[in-house]
């Protein structure tokens, strides 16, 4: 009897530390849209903002106070795999969700450069796939206080972490489904563009090869724009020579709202600059507003409803 109860217990053992090892599975949160992807949805992903301790209210108050929405409690805590420590919150708006980050500590290398967070199914599933998709994984996964993360790689340079929860959780999908911008170059753009469609299961809706320059301040001559969706959400691929003005390139998210003009003064009643004016070309009438902690976002409204 002894021997067959340490048998049990020994088997309960392996078993325990099995899962351990599993953390990356997880199940799919009600809403997901597909079973066949490791994404879930545009509303579990998230643009990587970066600000200086004292900014970080400023921020919270000045984007909220635009675009709306709320706030998690802000903690401080350690998001790397290395010894760091910093404030944490995520600003979820009906146009796009934010992490934000006030580092009180140097921040460890590459954080900072990754521009989003995509949540995944499943961890050990992600980044087999983006290994096979043409992605290095820059940061192998580590645990962090509320499950597992990653950093990988597209050609091009792109970087993006991805992450799994311990709890999955629930969040109501946007209003309007915001764009993740990226610029790579001519060389890297094919390249760029069959790694992320085999990571993201995703699709071209649009290639333009020869976009007004008007839309990244460079009115007269044309580049490459393309459009993507998956059920990560809306990816804008930007392909250019780098000879950009500023701030084209800075920024990695535009954000649709129904009323430009409103959302505009909203934004620099509260702290916002605008850095370019509206400009009305693809269908839209975009501008380029800066908050405070010098986060730089694109917001566009439709010609249909823009400026009213």
């Amino acid at each position: 009897m002894n021997r067959t109860r340490r048998h049990f217990v020994l088997v309960q053992l392996v078993f325990s530390f099995a899962s351990f090892f599993h953390l990356g599975q997880a199940q799919i949160p009600q809403g997901s849209s597909s079973l066949s992807t490791i994404a879930i949805g545009p509303q579990y992903d998230t643009t990587h903002v970066y600000v200086a301790p004292s900014d970080v209210n400023g921020f919270v108050a000045s984007f909220l106070g635009t675009f709306g929405g709320q706030s998690t409690k802000q903690v401080i805590a350690t998001v790397t795999p290395t010894p760091s420590k910093t404030t944490s919150q995520l600003l979820q708006t009906p146009v796009g969700t934010v992490s934000l980050f006030g580092f009180l500590t140097p921040i460890p290398a590459p954080f900072g450069a990754e521009r989003t967070g995509y949540l995944v199914t499943n961890m050990d599933a992600a980044i087999k796939k983006a290994k096979a998709s043409g992605a290095d994984v820059v940061v192998t996964p580590f645990p962090d206080p509320i499950g597992v993360d990653a950093v990988i790689e597209f050609p091009g340079g792109v970087k993006t972490q991805i992450y799994w929860h311990t709890t999955a959780p629930s969040y109501t999908p946007f209003v309007t489904v915001p764009e993740n911008r990226v610029y790579v170059s001519p060389d890297a753009a094919n390249k760029f563009l069959h790694s992320f469609l085999a990571f993201s299961d995703g699709r071209v809706v649009f290639d333009q090869p020869a976009a007004p320059g008007n839309e990244i301040g460079l009115p007269g001559t044309t580049f490459r724009r393309i459009q993507v969706e998956s059920v990560f959400g809306k990816l804008v691929v930007l392909v250019t020579d780098g000879h950009l003005p500023y701030p084209y390139g800075r920024e990695t998210t535009g954000y649709e709202v129904d009323d430009l003009g409103s959302t505009i003064q909203k934004a620099t009643s509260l702290g916002g600059k605008v850095l370019i004016q509206p400009v009305t070309l693809q269908g839209r009438t975009s501008a380029m507003v800066q908050f405070p902690g010098e986060y730089i976002a694109e917001i566009h409204s439709p010609i249909s409803s823009a400026g009213h």
